[in-house]
């Protein structure tokens, strides 16, 4: 039996390695890139952030929000690490639970990948693009730019739209609406927001931990804590990405409050900067050692307070007022990123019509689906490889016929 495997990213491998488990099946993987893994090597600043400890929890959306707790049950993170270990990758995981590889480089993660695909049973093609697939009696006619290939049962893998510059594709999608599937809306997750806010170019590249609220009219629409970067449009970095996935997706005033101290209450830092009338500082070095240079300016201007007058003179209400811009630091809203520079996709191929417990088609026998492609994303955080290498591996065993699997 051959299986065809549409896709080299992170669950079109963890297919590949899974389904050639079987001695008797020969693996077809299809890339149309030059090379596997392509997308999977810039992941997480090229640290390759490929799991999460606390993935089994939940932190995945869709239509279908139950569809992805049996693969994750089946192929839960601590197995998955297993898993990698026999392949010959050391990890580490942090604190948050975030899990990376002990080498700290995506590299580690593709070559262990790589040098399992490297079996007598498993057969790679890069440079390969499958333009269409048609279903027969005998199974699955993949026309590609470099011929015709066919395949007893087939497992599409190819990702999703997110990220073009590193592989990002609509291809997927329209080969599973080819066979009968449908979409649904695709959008952008995991993504920078932009702001109509002209003082954010003053603060490029700065980061800072801290505590962020988004609100739609003055609703409380998502909130997260942890490390938000200021870019030349928006915000991004790990706070931004967690709760973007909805955010200026309806029409509304869009907010959001940072607070830039979570750590301190307002009293504290009220008492701290009221200190700080003695030092001889001007106004723009009130907050220098507690913030960023840059940012303790931006918010010392927000005040309506000149960077050079002198700190001895400000009065108790203005401390006060210092004090709550960083404790509630507002920036408006826009709209996200496009899809080029998200990292997932949220949306994708009706999960309805799979069966969960095998990843198998309801519409077409023989035909499976795993990964991105799907109407499942995840949580920032290695959840999103958590569900490919979980998917992948589950869509691999079963087309495979890969015994307890």
């Amino acid at each position: 039996m051959v299986v065809g495997i549409i896709g080299g990213g992170a669950s079109g491998m963890a297919a590949a390695i899974s389904a050639a488990h079987n001695p008797d099946t020969q693996v077809l993987l299809l890339e149309r890139q030059a090379r596997v893994g392509r997308k999977l090597q810039a992941t997480g600043n090229g640290r390759c952030n490929l799991s999460n400890l606390h993935a089994s929890q939940g932190g995945y959306h869709g239509e279908e929000t139950g569809f992805s707790d049996y693969a994750i049950s089946q192929y839960p993170p601590e197995e998955t690490l297993a898993w990698f270990q026999k392949l010959g990758l050391l990890t580490v995981a942090e604190a948050s639970g975030r899990v990376y590889p002990y080498s700290d480089q995506a590299n580690s993660v593709v070559d262990v990948l790589r040098f399992a695909l490297e079996k007598p049973n498993i057969r790679v093609m890069t440079g390969v693009e499958v333009r269409r697939v048609k279903k027969s009696s005998e199974g699955f006619l993949l026309e590609t730019d470099q011929g015709q290939l066919r395949c007893e049962r087939l497992i599409v893998a190819c990702g999703g739209l997110a990220g073009s510059k590193l592989g990002g594709t609509m291809s997927g999608y329209q080969i599973l609406r080819g066979l009968g599937h449908h979409c649904t809306k695709l959008r952008p997750a995991l993504v920078q927001i932009k702001t109509d806010w002209p003082g954010i170019t003053g603060l490029k590249g700065v980061r800072a931990n801290c505590h962020a609220a988004i609100y739609r009219d003055d609703v409380l629409f998502a909130r997260s804590q942890g490390e938000i970067q200021f870019t030349e449009q928006g915000l991004s970095g790990p706070v931004i990405f967690e709760i973007s996935r909805d955010v200026c997706r309806e029409k509304g005033k869009w907010v959001c409050i940072l607070d830039l101290l979570p750590q301190v209450s307002q009293q504290k830092l009220e008492q701290l900067l009221g200190m700080r009338r003695d030092t001889g500082l001007p106004n723009g070095e009130i907050l220098t050692g507690i913030l960023h240079n840059r940012l303790g300016r931006v918010i010392v201007q927000s005040c309506g307070l000149t960077l050079t007058g002198a700190a001895s003179e400000l009065k108790d209400n203005e401390i006060r007022e210092v004090a709550q811009a960083v404790k509630g630091f507002r920036v408006s809203l826009t709209e996200p990123l496009g899809m080029d520079s998200a990292q997932v996709t949220a949306g994708g191929i009706c999960t309805e019509e799979f069966d969960p417990m095998t990843m198998e088609s309801r519409l077409v026998p023989g035909l499976y689906a795993c990964g991105e492609v799907l109407d499942v994303d995840g949580d920032c955080g290695g959840y999103n490889l958590q569900w490919a290498w979980s998917s992948g591996r589950l869509a691999g065993n079963h087309a495979g016929g890969v015994r307890n699997a």
